[in-house]
């Protein structure tokens, strides 16, 4: 047996802790004072005489920890939000391509490439011959990789024309380059076709947003599906003597509501004929039914009509029967003559771009408890609700840190919402066709916090921070209200479904317009002539 053992068994352990307790204090000076007192009792008025502040200090630190792990887990969950939607937006643009590779593939059509590597070679040899590359994958991506394009690729239909190839190649050579795409890494890249055009080593812009957009029917529709407004004796005239029209006179079919599918068979049981549906899996198939959907209202009309497509949108014809509609050029009046115009086409139309927005409760531990994406047509707004208190947000577009916002809220819009909340908030107005999000503010308690646009394919992040005196709500195009507790995030990017519109003249003849007559945009009294002059 060692001595410690001995010891041990002779002498308690909570006895020797004491003792060595009591040593300590001796040797500071306070054996006078405790001499007298119970050794255990000594020990635990030295232990309540630790500050309580240096544990409160250790809590604060382990609770921040605990934090950043949360913030952590919870951009991992955003990022799989974010990425799911980018997968549906590619996927798409995939099916695209590739059923265009096909077509070309069928029509024998070829791409002449002159290879980097090759070009010093063919100086030396005088019977130089023409090559002709097929269109494949694989030899673009020996050039220069995947995504890029190259700065010597010619892309051209006709042969090679030798001598003057020789003479172009026999000038001092231009640097070749590449450019790689996408922001934040590749996550939001758009695909390089849609961005420049690229030829002999110049670059120029695309003109996709720059022309205004036709739409030239291929068949003739035969399918169109009417959205009214409600409760208005006018609106359920019109759309009686619309729906009659349209099936005896250019026979087509009529899909409606089940509530007007109620109200036309109360009206005469010779509306049979029009079609409805039943349940919302019902609805998620409208887009493979219907050719065109006609909306008998204002702006919320056409924003609830939008709000039913959760995926592809067939084209809207927006007819104005509200009181103020900056997305219904046509009057119903002549409902006739548009109709007749729009199904014979072609016609110009808008794209207007959505929002697709997830919310990511602090509580997730993953994408499964994410919830449902909403799409917005016009904003999503954040503000503080009833709380008596400024609205404290925490903002980033694309990882990147852009502000905090402490005011009444914030507003999140697309470029067809400039003319609505955000314009009474402060920001600008902005043409629908323009490819933006609008990033502005509420009331907010900073002089110098003025809105912003910001490019269509960066992804904003909303987060309502731990620190938050209270909690904040949002509101999507003006309803679906949601509570957002600290530690929830609200995550904003376009969606890859835009609602295209019918323009009455064109997208910008258009937009000035319902600015000029539904704002009264610049109106004041013309400056008299008579007067001053130079």
């Amino acid at each position: 047996m060692s001595p410690q053992d001995s010891i041990s068994q002779l002498v308690p352990a909570d006895k020797i802790t004491l003792d060595v307790a009591s040593l300590h204090l001796e040797e500071n000076g306070f054996s006078d004072a405790i001499s007298s007192l119970d050794p255990e009792r000594a020990v635990h008025d030295y232990a309540d005489d630790i500050p309580i502040k240096v544990i409160d200090e250790h809590l604060i630190e382990f609770s921040e920890a605990l934090r950043t792990i949360a913030k952590a887990l919870r951009r991992v969950t955003e990022g799989k939000a974010s990425a799911e939607a980018e997968a549906a937006f590619w996927k798409r643009k995939y099916e695209v391509e590739k059923a265009w590779n096909l077509c070309l593939k069928q029509k024998g059509k070829v791409t002449e490439t002159l290879p980097c590597d090759s070009i010093d070679e063919n100086l030396g040899n005088e019977g130089m011959e023409s090559v002709v590359h097929d269109i494949s994958p694989d030899k673009t991506e020996r050039c220069c990789g995947k995504d890029d394009i190259c700065s010597h690729e010619i892309l051209r239909d006709g042969a090679l024309d030798i001598d003057s190839t020789v003479a172009r190649l026999k000038v001092a050579r231009k640097a070749s380059f590449k450019l790689a795409w996408g922001c934040n890494g590749d996550k939001s890249a758009q695909h390089k076709h849609e961005i420049v055009s690229f030829e002999r080593g110049n670059i120029t812009t695309a003109e996709r947003s720059s022309k205004q957009i036709l739409l030239k029917w291929e068949s003739q529709p035969q399918t169109v599906l009417i959205l009214t407004k409600p409760n208005s004796k006018s609106v359920r005239s019109l759309c009686v003597e619309m729906v009659r029209w349209l099936k005896e006179e250019k026979r087509i079919d009529i899909f409606v509501e089940p509530r007007v599918k109620i109200e036309l068979l109360t009206e005469s049981s010779n509306f049979s004929f029009v079609h409805s549906w039943e349940n919302d899996d019902e609805i998620k198939l409208l887009h493979t039914k219907v050719d065109l959907v006609v909306t008998l209202g204002g702006d919320g009309t056409v924003l609830w009509a939008a709000s039913m497509f959760k995926g592809p949108v067939p084209p809207f014809i927006p007819f104005s029967l509200g009181s103020l509609g900056f997305m219904t050029p046509f009057q119903s009046e002549n409902y006739r003559e548009y109709l007749d115009t729009i199904l014979k086409g072609p016609i110009s139309i808008t794209l207007r771009h959505r929002l697709q927005c997830h919310v990511i409760r602090d509580s997730a531990k993953d994408d499964q408890d994410m919830e449902e994406p909403i799409l917005v047509l016009n904003e999503v707004t954040i503000d503080r609700g009833i709380s008596a208190y400024l609205t404290y947000l925490e903002c980033y577009c694309d990882n990147s840190f852009v502000t905090c916002v402490q005011g009444d809220g914030l507003i999140i819009s697309t470029t067809s919402g400039s003319t609505a909340y955000s314009l009474a908030a402060g920001g600008s107005m902005v043409h629908p066709q323009v490819p933006g999000i609008l990033f502005t503010p509420i009331c907010p308690h900073s002089l110098s916090f003025r809105p912003l646009i910001l490019p269509e394919y960066v992804t904003l992040r909303v987060q309502v921070p731990f620190n938050s005196r209270g909690q904040a709500w949002a509101s999507f195009d003006g309803k679906d209200r949601m509570q957002l507790a600290p530690g929830d995030a609200l995550l904003c990017s376009m969606a890859p479904w835009p609602v295209p519109t019918a323009c009455q003249v064109d997208s910008t003849n258009d937009f000035l317009r319902s600015i000029h007559e539904g704002l009264h945009w610049n109106l004041r009294k013309t400056q008299s002539f008579d007067g001053p002059r130079d």
